[in-house]
């Protein structure tokens, strides 16, 4: 039987992909979607529902580095299945239950499966697309969430109607199971699997005559660029998340605007977001076709060092402009701009990391830059109020502003650094 092509399998895989971490994010959001109709049969109040869905938080942002660390050692494709399978089993547990004890038990399961799906999407990502497409293809890939995260609310309300919140979440649960043999059938790990070359061997091979990209655990860990890469990631995601939890508030005790308008707000930023990411993967893949891969330095600084320069400013205009008669156009305008702004880096820092590493430490690369954005996440919770607390809102972002600053400027100052991490193979003679 003749070999089928790069884009059969391309096409396949990634649509499986697509397809599983939107029912990954489904049922990572089930219990928030059908909390409504819980609670008019369970009594629960906000510190049960706080538990429930903090233990996930937590289990999430464990299992999502140690899954970058497996990802380079086992099979991608059985990380993903495995994931997904415990996922849809433990939702279907879910829906037989009806404690506060057991539903925080099986969430923070449930976020120990979900940590095991987007590290082994990179790595296949990285073996299967050119870095001239990585970059589009990230983007894309995570557009899932944005898919499941605004049409699962609606899909939950409309079953609410005539079905159980159990029932509900019992088949979003089955189909995450089923789906997961499809994901193991269809899902392969690099092209050699199929009996094609593998991209990065045939791309080292005519570059440099050899195919070695191969370093130690020492030299990957030592490498300056992945802390670079760690310290950014943690200062823009912990901004991002700042942004995102108490740019409502902000709006509504600072600066005079209605309940409606903060909601808008927080809408427009979730749209500018989706954007961002996806011009941030296509135009600097269009970068790294144009000016290739290099040692020192990266075609995808620029993308990143002008979206982070952006962020600045449009925090700035929203601290500084925005009052209660401000132009609700404005104010959109302000919240899709720095949604398009902060979603760009983060999807850039990922791709970064995972392309800048050794073949043998990508998950490992993307895990540890991922652990380092939650902890800015952590960060931008309990001591960001505590400053608004003290200070008030206007300071708590102006020292968010601050903070971007930095590291937009630090970030550009270093741009040429060494960003190959680990080992350099050395051309043959």
């Amino acid at each position: 039987m003749a070999t089928l092509s790069y884009g059969y399998y391309r096409r396949t895989i990634f649509l499986a992909m697509f397809v599983g971490y939107t029912l990954y994010y489904f049922n990572r959001k089930t219990f928030s979607f059908v909390m409504p109709s819980l609670m008019q049969e369970i009594q629960m109040d906000k510190d049960d529902l706080g538990m429930i869905t903090s233990s996930q938080s937590l289990a999430y942002a464990i299992s999502k580095f140690i899954s970058g660390v497996l990802s380079d050692q086992i099979s991608a494709c059985w990380l993903f299945s495995i994931g997904l399978f415990l996922v849809g089993g433990i939702n279907v547990l879910f829906s037989w239950s009806s404690t506060v004890a057991v539903f925080s038990a099986l969430w923070f399961l449930n976020g120990l499966g979900q940590g095991l799906g987007w590290p082994p999407c990179g790595r296949v990502l990285r073996k299967w697309f050119e870095p001239s497409q990585f970059g589009t293809w990230w983007a894309i890939l995570s557009c899932s969430m944005n898919l499941a995260g605004s049409l699962g609310p609606i899909i939950a309300t409309v079953l609410a109607q005539t079905h159980s919140w159990r029932t509900i979440l019992f088949v979003s649960g089955m189909l995450c199971v089923a789906f997961s043999f499809i994901c193991l059938l269809v899902i392969k790990n690099e092209p050699k699997d199929v009996g094609l070359p593998n991209i990065e061997t045939a791309a080292k091979k005519s570059k440099e005559g050899s195919s070695s990209d191969e370093s130690t655990l020492s030299e990957f860990l030592l490498s300056p660029y992945l802390w670079l890469l760690s310290v950014s990631y943690l200062v823009v995601f912990g901004v991002k998340t700042a942004c995102t939890d108490w740019g409502q508030l902000f709006l509504i005790q600072d600066k005079g605007q209605s309940s409606l308008m903060g909601s808008s707000y927080m809408s427009a930023l979730e749209v500018g977001g989706l954007f961002g990411s996806l011009a941030a993967g296509y135009l600097s893949d269009k970068a790294v076709a144009k000016q290739g891969r290099r040692i020192y330095g990266n075609p995808r600084h620029f993308i990143l060092n002008c979206m982070m320069a952006g962020m600045f400013v449009s925090m700035y205009l929203f601290r500084v402009t925005i009052a209660a008669d401000s132009s609700k156009v404005w104010i959109l305008s302000l919240g899709a701009a720095f949604g398009f702004c902060s979603y760009g880096p983060i999807a850039l820092f990922g791709v970064i990391a995972n392309e800048s590493a050794p073949s043998n430490y990508c998950g490992t690369s993307h895990a540890i830059v991922a652990l380092m954005a939650n902890i800015g996440g952590f960060m931008s919770g309990l001591p960001f109020s505590t400053i608004a607390k003290h200070h008030g809102w206007e300071m708590a972002f102006w020292v968010a502003e601050i903070l971007c600053c930095v590291t937009a400027v630090g970030f550009f100052l270093l741009r040429n650094i060494r960003t190959k991490m680990g080992n350099i193979s050395k051309k043959a003679d």
